[in-house]
């Protein structure tokens, strides 16, 4: 009898494991490929080189440690405001804009008799597809006067020529690819939690008299809340994190300069000026502003939309 017990409680004990045993390699992933590199960015970002004499020979620069001299040097540095506001702007252009035709997208689809639906669904969604460097090169070529045919077609029909990476005008064309890159992702998202919707509830709508205007406005924009909050998260954290497109179109204009965003600012201070520790100090500035304004955009959107209930 009490062997038995004893090999229930051996295999009870094992079955406990086994989930553990399934975690595990994602807690490892997790560990090496996140938590590891966080770890060290903090690191660095409290140390900083100390030159001895000319700086010359073994042993002339030491690592030491800094504490938070980094953070107030970052924090005091007039090219990470300026690269800050100018991520505020782009902001404040691309999401708005960026989520209205997502949704006006989706609503569209989503009536009852649509022609080549399934055309226009994949080519509003392809361009999500195009890497960001391949849509960076294409608009950029079609921006600049020399080889864009809108220069052309401008031409012909006798009206000026503009260049939209010339001065304030290049946030406009960042903004551009932005959105045409975006609207897709966003759009299938929104598309899909409307596809979800049980058709009955339209049905039962549409007998009380209320046309495909009143539905989409009563029915179906207040049952997308938690997917445009979603959306809405995403593309922020997206928003704050833009490096790869103005990146790109700076090699072919001098109105965007190396530090036009703050990742850009710490991807010269890390590999151009091989400033290892500032550059790692912007970069956790940067992500606890990202964390900051994402949680809370979070927290006050589920409050207003869900009544208080905590998300």
């Amino acid at each position: 009898m009490t062997s038995a017990v004893r090999g229930r409680s051996r295999r009870g004990t094992a079955s406990r494991g086994v989930p553990y045993l399934f975690l595990a390699p994602a807690v490892l992933l997790f560990t090496l490929f996140l938590l590891l590199p966080i770890g060290y960015a903090v690191y660095l970002s409290l140390r900083r080189v100390k030159v001895s004499g000319l700086g010359l020979g073994r042993g002339s620069r030491t690592e030491i440690f800094a504490g938070l001299a980094n953070y107030r040097a970052a924090l005091s540095d007039p090219e990470l405001w300026s690269s800050a506001v100018r991520v505020l702007a782009y902001g404040a252009l691309l999401l708005p804009t960026m989520l209205g035709l997502a949704l006006l997208f989706a609503l569209l689809l989503d009536r009852p008799r649509v022609r080549l639906r399934r055309f226009a669904r994949l080519a509003i969604f392809l361009p999500y597809a195009v890497p960001g460097v391949i849509a960076s090169m294409l608009w950029g070529f079609l921006y600049l006067p020399a080889v864009s045919p809108f220069t052309d077609l401008a031409g012909r029909f006798g009206l000026p020529a503009a260049d939209p990476l010339s001065g304030d005008s290049v946030l406009f064309a960042i903004v551009n690819i932005g959105v045409w890159g975006g609207v897709g992702f966003n759009m299938i998202v929104l598309y899909t939690a409307l596809r979800a919707v049980p058709p009955e509830l339209y049905e039962s709508a549409r007998l009380d008299g209320c046309g495909e205007w009143q539905l989409a406005w009563r029915i179906k924009i207040p049952l997308l809340v938690p997917a445009l909050i979603m959306t809405t998260v995403f593309s922020l954290i997206a928003t704050l994190q833009v490096f790869t497109e103005p990146l790109t179109v700076r090699s072919l204009t001098n109105s965007i300069s190396s530090t036009w965003t703050p990742l850009m600012k710490v991807y010269r201070d890390a590999f151009a000026q091989n400033d290892l520790y500032s550059a790692a100090a912007s970069s956790v500035l940067i992500a606890l502003v990202t964390l900051v304004l994402s949680v809370g955009f979070l927290r006050l959107a589920g409050r207003r939309s869900f009544g208080g209930e905590q998300q």
